[in-house]
């Protein structure tokens, strides 16, 4: 069973003579401009968000150790191009 045999054919108002709206079987847009309304009628098939829970951080008292220290680099001035 698909979404197409749960469809309620929604035409609007120019659509209602139209020759799409005397077949037995609804196209994918009418399908689709129902498909919020068959979702709330069915449910949908996503599972409830889980509880995240608490991370376990730093201990009460624990001290960071100090960052490692890198030396200084200084470039050198560079040539200019000469023509």
């Amino acid at each position: 069973m698909g979404a197409r045999d749960l469809v309620q054919l929604l035409s609007r108002p120019w659509e209602r003579h139209l020759p799409e709206m005397k077949r037995k079987t609804p196209g994918p847009s009418f399908v689709q401009r129902d498909f919020g309304r068959i979702t709330r009628q069915i449910g949908t098939p996503a599972q409830p968000p889980k509880p995240r829970g608490k991370s376990p951080c730093r201990a009460k008292g624990e001290q960071q150790s100090p960052r490692k220290r890198c030396p200084v680099i200084k470039k050198g001035k560079t040539a200019s191009k000469s023509a």
